[in-house]
């Protein structure tokens, strides 16, 4: 049997058909300028994180069933600052045991975003 190659998650790309709206959409959000900012990618370092924006050529079909979960503080607080910023809820937040909290938004170009509080999680 092969030895684990896989270090871990790096980087979330969001497409999105404004990338100049969603860079300023997502420094609200996010609440962080981009390390990188050019007109092909956006990219922020969220807690050592990428989160990154990259236009789409044309319309593309959005899939619900892949999620990556944000970790925050509060996930009431932070899900209800995205929704006035424009968010729309997908799951709203519900505790799936113990303290863990969990929540979806769609952002306005209808990329899914997660949102998780997990005392137990580092790294």
């Amino acid at each position: 049997m092969m030895e684990n190659k896989i270090l871990g998650l790096r980087t979330t790309i969001y497409k999105v058909s404004d990338i100049q709206k969603a860079k300023e959409w997502y420094i609200k959000a996010f609440q962080t300028k981009p390390y990188f900012d050019e007109s092909f990618y956006v990219g922020f370092n969220i807690g050592g994180y990428e989160l990154g924006l990259h236009p789409e050529d044309t319309p593309l079909t959005r899939s619900d069933a892949v999620v990556s979960y944000w970790g925050v503080d509060n996930v009431e607080e932070t899900f209800a600052y995205f929704l006035s910023l424009g968010a729309e809820a997908f799951e709203n937040p519900q505790n799936v045991g113990g303290e863990i909290v969990v929540a979806t938004l769609k952002d306005p170009w209808d990329n899914v975003i997660g949102l998780i509080y997990n005392p137990e999680f580092s790294l």
